[in-house]
């Protein structure tokens, strides 16, 4: 299978005969024309990935050719040759939508090679993106319930209302689990910006070292492992929405290049000279405090007030409970089509399971236990007995307190309750809390979470199996 197609409109016999020679024994398809006529039959009849269209054509000028390939596939890939260098025409044809222009007078196998590869690569990267972008729509219209409390009522309002503008920044704040991400999609996908990327870069889950990398993009030799161009997520969410998910792990020095994003749109890749001009609305997501974090002098206080032009408070699941049952009632549904089994309710007294839980890992943590359940058990009625393995409600003393308030209450004061304690059950309690905490933390990562925890990832598998956790976590929003 050939790497992709070129399609060579060029009048010279003799570039004609060896440029797809070179191109061909490099793994390419090549095909060819001699005219801008002949070229823009091929591209009515072949659908090519790049296009090498000479400047200089016997029926009509290559740069026209160039106008009437961008009217028609706007989309297309074209590379300019020319016998001569003629600035003011490689100008005209870089407006035009040109990817790059290369002299025929010297030796240019190599670059033209460099070049398809670079275009090439940028072409599969955009696919994917679409590619993702659509897979990410579609999962957001599959999992999104408005749900029926006022709170999330109040909070769909304002998504529905940021939404008109094109350009206004939001924060986003909630614990982890609590459907921020969603919200994110939300206000992309019910804006002007719909129809182009939203990307997504994770602050907390990739190393310091390397974010600024992720978000900026490099040049060729910024650094030791940086053998090419890179594009940063800013540059390729032009025109669209980058989502920071974990804006509070971000360090002081890129906070800063952020701030100039967000105040200007203009941004140099590491190492570079040039300054890029973005269009990008900024989302921004943290399940911290970054009022704490500005005091505390970890955040920049001007960035603050950048990204929290609307601000949006996602609710737990606990605050909000006139929303489990309808949204367990979707899961199961969505699950239930998904592994192909028969379940159809949840019986009352599952229901009321669901409605106690506290939901420390909120909509995440609700998703992942139906998909367990409905996976791994049969019927048409999802009964309690499914759920309390799972979920069973932490033990609590004489006042309704829970072993952490328990726990809390002695070391604060001291004494121990007349009736004294469970140390196991409490403890246990503790732990299963901290381990879901770290799932929640590093988006269901198993290795991420080991090191968070600072133990051997054997041994947080057995505490898994121990805890009733999934043997492989995985995220929802």
């Amino acid at each position: 299978m050939p790497k992709a197609s070129v399609l060579l409109i060029d009048d010279d016999d003799t570039i004609r005969y060896f440029l797809p020679r070179d191109l061909e024994a490099e793994g390419y398809q090549v095909l060819s024309a001699a005219t801008g006529a002949a070229g823009l039959r091929v591209l009515e009849q072949e659908a090519v990935d790049l296009v090498l269209l000479d400047i200089r054509l016997p029926d009509r000028d290559g740069v026209d050719v160039l106008q009437k390939i961008r009217e028609q596939w706007p989309d297309q890939i074209v590379v300019m040759l020319t016998g001569e260098p003629d600035h003011e025409t490689a100008v005209r044809a870089m407006r035009l939508g040109a990817r790059d222009y290369l002299t025929k007078g010297k030796p240019i196998r190599d670059e033209l090679l460099l070049v398809l590869e670079r275009e090439l690569s940028s072409q599969r990267l955009g696919r994917e993106v679409q590619h993702h972008r659509q897979q990410k729509s579609q999962r957001v219209k599959t999992e999104f319930i408005r749900g029926e409390s006022p709170a999330m009522q109040a909070v769909f309002g304002m998504v529905e209302q940021v939404a008109k503008s094109e350009s206004t920044s939001v924060l986003i704040e909630g614990e982890s689990g609590s459907g921020k991400e969603l919200i994110a999609h939300l206000i992309h996908d019910l804006s002007a910006r719909r129809d182009r990327a939203l990307l997504e870069l994770n602050c907390a889950a990739i190393p310091r070292e390397l974010l600024e990398s992720e978000l900026f993009g490099h040049e060729k030799g910024a650094f030791t492992d940086a053998r090419q161009q890179k594009q940063g997520l800013l540059e390729l969410a032009n025109g669209g929405t980058l989502f920071l998910d974990e804006v509070g792990e971000m360090s002081l020095t890129i906070q800063v290049k952020l701030l100039r994003v967000l105040e200007r749109m203009t941004f140099k890749r590491v190492g570079g000279t040039k300054d890029i001009s973005v269009s990008v609305r900024i989302i921004s997501a943290t399940n911290q405090h970054l009022e704490s974090m500005v005091r505390a002098g970890t955040f920049r206080e001007d960035l603050f007030y950048r990204l929290k032009v609307v601000p949006i408070r996602v609710p737990p699941l606990r605050e909000r409970r006139e929303d489990i049952l309808p949204i367990a009632r979707h899961f199961l549904e969505q699950f239930n089509r998904a592994f192909s089994k028969s379940f159809t309710t949840i019986a009352p007294e599952a229901e009321q399971v669901l409605l106690h839980y506290p939901w420390p890992g909120n909509i995440r943590e609700l998703r992942n236990l139906f998909e367990r359940i409905v996976l791994l058990n049969q019927g048409t009625v999802l009964q309690a007995e499914h759920l309390t393995a799972a979920i069973a409600p932490a033990p609590r003393g004489p006042g309704g307190e829970s072993p952490l308030q328990t726990l809390e209450a002695i070391l604060a004061s001291g004494q121990f309750p007349e009736q004294g304690i469970d140390l196991e059950s409490t403890l246990g309690t503790v732990e299963r809390e901290i381990i879901q905490r770290a799932f929640d933390w590093t988006r269901g990562n198993q290795s991420r979470a080991a090191q968070v925890l600072q133990m051997k990832r054997d041994k947080l598998r057995y505490r898994m199996k121990l805890y009733g956790f999934h043997e492989s976590p995985t995220t929802a929003e």
